[in-house]
């Protein structure tokens, strides 16, 4: 027989040599399943669904140049316009009441030099002088230098606090947030009873209406509480995710005062210029029953004026709130998605460099739409007040609705643009996609963190007005005047405390963006922040079949 005859009891080996091509019998076997192929595409799949957004630490474009290019308009009109009325002033503004009519040439004429203003200005000097030796001024004033210089440490404390001892600080103040109202209002009803000037001014029905509406006001925020107790523990939680967060980056602390500062600088000129507006003008005869008298009219354009100031004004306000929102959302992303071992340098300097550089135009947009906002909110506040009717209640209803959905938006849409340096259509797009994809809603965030940070800020300035009021009871006697001077110190304190709960805010909503963009990518740049923010509750308005990433693929 042949060597290359075949044995048919020959068994097959796993490599057949007598095959035209050798292969594995495993592969065979293999072909001979049947495959798993892969589910087909969606067909309609989301534009920015494979979009991998992270932080731009590289050169960014100008976005937005329309706007800032408007503004700039704005700006340089005001000041313009504000350097030719100081040199167009007319300085005959207060003598009005030394011109006469003179029949003869028909106009009005200087008689007389007005010594009745320089007397008024000598009695202002004598009043102004026995008001600055009173007693009440020189304790006012001290009280709120103190009370201005304490606010900084108190700051760092209360961050301190928020950091390591969150859920104590929250459930401790937390009983305050009803005592503090509740003792108060039933001191006022009792103090009112017992004056008699007071007991005159109110009657008793009226002392026990108010009475009665601060109760029911106070039963509503203990019905809140109550009604959100079970999201409680997760609130303390992000507080103290992003107290941690602001304490990595102090030097916040100073830029943000140091844009608010450079704020009042910039307003100074304005405020100049419109008052010096109001002296733009002449003296004119006037009729009335057959008599002329000389009065003060302002140019026709002064209104124009006075509008374009104020409306730049207001413009650059937001814009500033803005820009300080970036500055925040910039810095605390940088810190987010670095190392856990390392920390970005120079992070305050570029997001500084971008705010007013590449993103002004963007956040001079968004200043335009928050005062856009404002405006329209003001008018159809005083509409209502003027045109009453269920008509007009529901119309203001559906207009606060929709301008409270452009505020939400607008926050989320600065934060993203601080991360991405995208203009703020494309922002305000992406933001929208980004939450829609991984199921988020922000409305928790927005709401719980904020009222508790609020009434936080509350008991600790109403604890520091009592012992203010305490210590001016023993040291003073001013009486009556001692709750005006505490009231002050109050506002004084929860004015610089409600500036850093903003910054707080600011921080909670970045670090929420940076979450999600995270979450997104399935990558866990702070697992801190992941620990607390999974539990945060998900979004069912949103279409089942968006599913984000697992974690880790």
């Amino acid at each position: 027989m042949s060597s290359s005859a075949e044995d048919p009891n020959k068994q097959p080996t796993l490599y057949d040599s007598s095959s035209s091509t050798s292969q594995p019998l495993l592969s065979k076997l293999n072909t001979e399943e049947p495959t798993i192929r892969p589910d087909p595409p969606d067909p309609d799949p989301e534009p920015t669904q494979f979009l991998q957004i992270s932080y731009n630490h590289g050169p960014r474009p100008f976005k937005d140049l329309p706007f800032l290019i408007l503004f700039a308009l704005f700006v340089l009109s005001t000041f313009a316009f504000g350097i030719f009325l100081i040199f167009n002033r007319n300085p005959n503004h207060g003598n009005v009441s030394s011109y006469t009519y003179d029949t003869n040439s028909s106009s009005c004429v200087d008689d007389s030099l007005n010594l009745s203003l320089l007397l008024s200005s000598n009695n202002w000097v004598l009043f102004n002088n026995e008001l600055s030796s009173s007693d009440f001024l020189e304790y006012l004033i001290w009280t709120l230098v103190v009370t201005l210089i304490l606010s900084v440490p108190f700051c760092f404390l209360v961050l301190l606090l928020l950091k390591h001892y969150t859920k104590q600080i929250v459930y401790v103040s937390l009983p305050f947030f009803v005592l503090f109202p509740i003792f108060f209002d039933v001191y006022w009803f009792v103090a009112c009873t017992v004056s008699s000037s007071c007991g005159d001014s109110f009657p008793l029905l009226y002392r026990i209406l108010v009475l009665v509406f601060v109760f029911l006001i106070i039963g509503v925020v203990v019905w809140i509480f109550v009604a959100n107790w079970h999201r409680i523990e997760l609130t303390v939680n992000i507080i103290g995710v992003a107290s941690y967060a602001l304490s990595r980056n102090l030097g916040l602390f100073v830029v943000l005062p140091l844009l608010a500062l450079g704020l009042v600088f910039y307003y100074a000129p304005i405020v100049v210029f419109l008052v010096f507006a109001r002296l733009n003008g002449k003296i004119v005869p006037k009729e009335s029953d057959g008599e002329y008298s000389c009065v003060w009219r302002q140019d026709s354009w002064v209104p124009f004026y006075y509008a374009l100031g104020i409306l730049t004004m207001l413009w650059s306000y937001t814009a500033m709130v803005e820009a300080q929102a970036y500055v925040i959302s910039g810095t605390i992303a940088q810190w987010y998605f670095s190392k856990e071992d390392s920390r970005p340098r120079l992070s305050i300097r570029s997001t500084l460099r971008n705010a007013f550089g590449p993103s002004a135009g963007t956040i001079c947009f968004s200043g335009l739409l928050v005062c856009a906002v404002r405006l329209v909110r003001a008018a159809v506040d005083s509409a209502a007040e003027e045109v009453p009717g269920f008509v007009n209640f529901a119309l203001r209803c559906c207009v606060n609705a929709l301008l409270a959905s452009v505020d939400f938006l607008n926050k989320f849409t600065i934060n993203f643009a601080a991360i991405t340096g995208e203009a703020y259509c494309s922002s305000a797009r992406m933001t929208y996609e980004l939450l829609k994809r991984n199921l988020l809603s922000a409305v928790f965030v927005e709401t719980v963190s904020t009222r508790l940070l609020a009434g936080i800020i509350f008991v600790l300035s109403t604890i520091y007005a009592i012992a203010v009021f305490a210590i001016l009871k023993g040291v003073a006697k001013l009486g009556v005047d001692s709750y005006f001077v505490a009231a002050l110190a109050w506002v004084l304190l929860i004015l610089v405390l409600g500036f850093f709960v903003n910054v707080l805010d600011n921080v909670i909503d970045t670090v929420y963006v940076c979450y999600a963009i995270d979450r997104d990518r399935g990558e866990v740049c702070k697992a801190e922040v992941h620990e607390v923010y999974v539990h945060l509750p998900i979004s069912r308005s949103h279409r089942s079949s968006i599913v984000p990433r697992p974690l880790g693929v």
